[in-house]
This record gives structure tokens, C-alpha cells and sequence, in this order.
């Protein structure tokens, strides 16, 4: 007689801590009662003596594009190997709409369309007619599938060359395909691996905003992985700062700029009429505002004021310079608060972190 299998925790999960020989010892990991379709806690993924993923908390909400970034060999791709169930993980837990990829991989791929870095097709059919093996694949009623091939054709901007043959498109073009792909499911989460890589610049624009159209229009919860910061600064409502394994900031870009940017917040500020004469009086009265660190005076005419103010403090500032322009009758033409790039915030997370220079670090 055959015992029955044990059904697995509802309320949490097991981490899995390597012994000697095969035997592992299970240690029970919590998941949050109100997880989002994609969470992790203490996910790992060792080869050999080569830690790629290390101890990885990561939640992403419905609704949002979440972008992971790093460098080549930084874990990413590991990272969604183990998400999809196509790599085991050696510790801790994932859970992806809410099943084990581990246990449950083939109910997680009904359910996440996924586009690799180099997504492929059968080059001797029509972009149509790979959506519709795909749609067979997936258990998809022909009716069915021929409309939501449309839809997805249409929503990628592809319904112009979906009759044509795959080896007449371009890259960008491929690309598309792939996400209409990976739509035709009509998933909860869409996972993309480096999705904009050598593509021309106004095919990444288009792309980018298919994206933020999908999230708007369908709910989807979008994880983008890449190593190109301007772009994931562009698009994503949080980001994920990945290095050596390890996910060492998380947040929005202002947030992630508070937590390694500067340790002020840099206002700008323009006025009309204001000459070098009038240098020292306009300084004076931005200094004398209420949270005012600093006043930086432009350093050629035209230029805007530089004001320096901690980050708690910058909303209260901005409006202060504006009843102090006011007052003193300055003609104020400009005000706006400028936000460290990506690249700088990457590269100050790496250096706080002691991972400047390691694998997956700095290009």
C-alpha cells in the first residue's frame, strides 16, 4: 500500500538548508497572508562553490512593472529560471499566482508569459501561425485562440505583418512577436528577460510604451530584467538593484535616490531678470527660506539657482521659495526638483554595499 503524499503548507513554506550526502533538513518559511503574484523569501541558488542567488526577498504587485536590475552575471536570469520552475532553487521559497514553481511548474507556466533575451520561432511560418501553435500548446479552443491572436497582434502593433513569414522580421519586430506570445495565454504576470537588447531607439520607445499601455489596460504584473538603467528608470514603478546574487536596494527611484543618492535633494531654481548683480541679493533671500541647506549660484548667466535641501524637507521648500519669490518680487520661471539618475544611484548602492567591481557589478 502506497502512502498518500503529504500536501504541502498553506500558510508558508519550507526552506530547503543542504546537509551532508542528499538528506536536507526543512526549515518553515512564512509568506505574507497578502503576497502579490510574484514573492520570494530567502530564495537561493548555488553552483558549486558559485553563489548566483543569494538569500533573494523580492514582492511584485499586480498593476505594476517591477524592473530588475544588473549587470551580465548578476542572478537575474537565475532568478526567473527559478520563478518559471525551470531551475530548482538549493534554499528558501518562491511563489508565483500563488503556486510553488518548484511543485507546481506547469500551473505557473499557464499563467506567466515569459519572453527570453533571445526569443525564437519557426522561421518558415507566418508570426500568426506560430501564435497559433502556441495557443494549441496551451490547451486554447481554435475559436477562441483566433481571437485573442488578434487582440494581442493588434495590441503590439503587429496585425500589419502577422501573415508574413518570421524570417522577414527585424529584430524589433521579433520582439513584439514574442510578447504577443507570451499575451496569448492571457497571463497574470509577464516576466521579460533583457527585452530591449539591440534594438534601435524608437523600437525601445515603442516597446516601452506597449508595455506601459499593457499594465494599464489588462492589471498585469510585469517583471523586467535588464542591465540598461536609463530604460528601466523610464518605465518601471520599482526597481530592484541586483549585484553578485544579492538584491541590495529596492524601491522607487526617488526612493532609491534618498536611500544612495546624495544626502541633500537638489532643487533648481530660474528667474527672469536676474544678472550677475543681482546674484548675491537673490542668494541671500533663498538661503533665508525655512529647511534651506545650501544655495549654489549659476555659474554662467541664464542658469538656474542650485538650492540644497534635505530630503524630508523638499516639498515644504519648493513652495517657501515660491512665496519667498513672491515677497521679494522676483520673477521665478522655473522650479523643479532634480532626481540622480539611475546610473549614479546604481553605482552609489554598489560602492555602499563594499560590491563595486564584483561579478554582476559595474559594467
Amino acid at each position: 500500500m502506497t502512502a498518500s503524499p503529504t500536501p504541502a503548507p498553506v500558510a508558508g513554506s519550507e526552506r530547503r538548508v543542504p546537509k551532508k550526502g542528499r538528506v536536507r533538513q526543512r526549515e518553515r518559511i512564512q509568506l505574507p497572508e497578502d503576497a502579490g503574484p510574484i514573492v520570494t523569501r530567502r530564495l537561493s541558488k548555488t553552483y558549486g562553490d558559485l553563489v548566483a542567488v543569494d538569500n533573494l526577498d523580492l514582492d511584485v504587485r499586480a498593476g505594476e512593472i517591477f524592473g530588475l536590475l544588473g549587470q551580465n552575471g548578476a542572478g537575474k536570469t537565475t532568478t526567473i529560471l527559478m520563478l518559471l520552475g525551470l531551475a530548482e532553487p538549493s534554499a528558501g521559497v518562491a511563489r508565483v499566482v500563488g503556486f510553488d514553481p518548484t511543485r507546481d511548474p506547469l500551473e505557473v507556466k499557464r499563467r506567466v508569459g515569459y519572453l527570453p533575451d533571445n526569443v525564437g520561432f519557426y522561421d518558415g511560418m507566418t508570426g500568426r501561425e506560430n501564435l497559433r501553435y502556441t495557443a494549441r500548446l496551451n490547451g486554447i479552443p481554435s475559436a477562441e485562440a483566433e481571437a485573442r491572436i488578434d487582440t494581442v497582434l493588434e495590441q503590439v502593433g503587429m496585425s500589419g505583418r502577422a501573415d508574413t513569414k518570421v524570417d522577414t522580421y527585424s529584430r524589433g519586430m521579433l520582439q513584439r512577436l514574442g510578447i504577443a506570445d507570451a499575451l496569448v495565454k492571457d497571463p497574470a504576470v509577464l516576466i521579460l528577460d533583457e527585452p530591449t537588447t539591440a534594438i534601435d531607439p524608437i523600437g525601445v520607445v515603442e516597446i516601452l510604451d506597449m508595455l506601459r499601455a499593457l499594465v494599464r489596460d489588462r492589471g498585469l504584473a510585469v517583471l523586467l530584467s535588464s542591465h540598461l538603467l536609463a530604460q528601466v528608470q523610464s518605465v518601471c514603478d520599482r526597481v530592484g538593484i541586483f549585484a553578485a546574487g544579492k538584491l541590495i536596494g529596492i524601491g522607487t527611484v526617488p526612493e532609491l535616490a534618498a536611500q544612495f543618492g546624495e544626502e541633500s535633494s537638489r532643487i533648481e531654481v530660474g528667474f527672469e531678470g536676474v544678472d550677475a548683480k543681482g546674484y548675491d541679493a537673490t542668494t541671500k533671500a533663498l538661503r533665508a527660506v525655512a529647511g534651506v541647506n545650501e544655495v549654489r549660484p549659476p555659474e554662467r548667466p541664464g542658469e538656474p539657482f542650485t538650492v540644497l535641501a534635505s530630503h524630508e524637507d523638499t516639498g515644504a521648500v519648493r513652495e517657501a521659495i515660491l512665496a519667498a519669490a513672491a515677497s521679494k518680487g522676483l520673477r521665478l520661471s522655473s522650479i523643479r526638483e532634480i532626481v540622480p539618475s539611475l546610473d549614479d544611484i546604481y553605482r552609489r548602492a554598489l560602492h555602499a554595499r563594499g560590491l563595486a567591481g564584483t561579478r554582476g557589478a559595474a559594467a
